[in-house]
C-alpha cells in the first residue's frame, strides 16, 4: 500500500482504532506548530455525540459527517499553567461526564538504554536534567498519550531527528508513567 498523499508528502499508515486516529491526529497538530513547544492538553469527546450536542462547536472543529461511529474529537484545552509540575497540574483536573478521554503531547530529552547506565547517582532532578541535556545520545522526542475512561490507551513517539509521520511510533505501553498519570484523572 502506497502512502503517499496526492501531494506527494508521505503519509502514516491508517490507523485501526479511534483511540489510535486520535493520537495520531494529536501528533500531526503538534508536528505542524513544530517544536520546543509547551505541553498541549486535549479532551477526546465522542464524535457523533459532539455533532447532536454541540454542532456549533462540532462545525468550528470541522467535524465531518463522515466520522466513523465511535470516533473521537479532540478538543484543545487552555494551555498548562507556568511553573506548575506536571503531575501536580493533572491532580488538579476533574473532566466533565462528556469527556471520553484525554491525551497530552509534551516534548522531552530521552537517552538510549546503553547511556542510562552511565548517569551518575545521587543527582538532584536539576542536576540529572542538565546532565541529560548535556549528553551526546540525547535524543529529543515528542509524546502524546491518550487515555479513555475505560481504561483503554494510545501513544505516539516523535523523535526531532525522525520527523516525519511516517517514522512516528505508536502503542499503547509507551510511556506507562505518563498514561497512568492521565487514567488519574477520571478517578473518583
Amino acid at each position: 500500500m502506497d502512502n503517499t498523499s496526492p501531494d506527494g508528502t508521505a503519509t502514516p499508515p491508517p490507523a485501526s482504532s479511534p483511540l489510535t486516529r486520535a493520537v495520531l491526529e494529536i501528533d500531526a497538530y503538534a508536528a505542524g506548530l513544530g517544536w520546543d513547544r509547551p505541553a498541549l492538553l486535549f479532551a477526546l469527546v465522542d464524535t457523533a455525540r459532539l455533532r447532536e450536542e454541540e454542532p456549533g462547536l462540532a462545525e468550528r472543529l470541522d467535524v465531518g459527517e463522515t466520522d466513523a461511529v465511535g470516533d473521537l474529537t479532540p478538543v484543545e484545552q487552555d494551555e498548562l499553567p507556568d511553573g506548575l509540575p506536571l503531575d501536580e497540574f493533572l491532580a488538579t483536573i476533574a473532566w466533565p461526564d462528556a469527556v471520553t478521554g484525554c491525551a497530552l503531547t509534551i516534548e522531552r530529552l530521552m537517552l538510549p538504554p546503553s547511556a542510562e547506565a552511565a548517569i551518575p547517582e545521587g543527582l538532584a532532578a536539576a542536576e540529572l536534567a542538565d546532565w541529560v541535556a548535556r549528553h551526546p545520545e540525547r535524543q529529543e522526542v515528542r509524546m502524546t498519550v491518550a487515555v479513555l475512561r475505560d481504561g483503554r490507551r494510545e501513544s505516539a513517539l516523535r523523535l526531532r531527528e525522525k520527523d516525519t509521520a511516517t517514522e512516528v511510533l505508536t502503542g499503547e505501553g509507551l510511556v506507562p508513567g505518563l498514561a497512568e498519570a492521565l487514567s488519574a484523572t477520571f478517578e473518583e
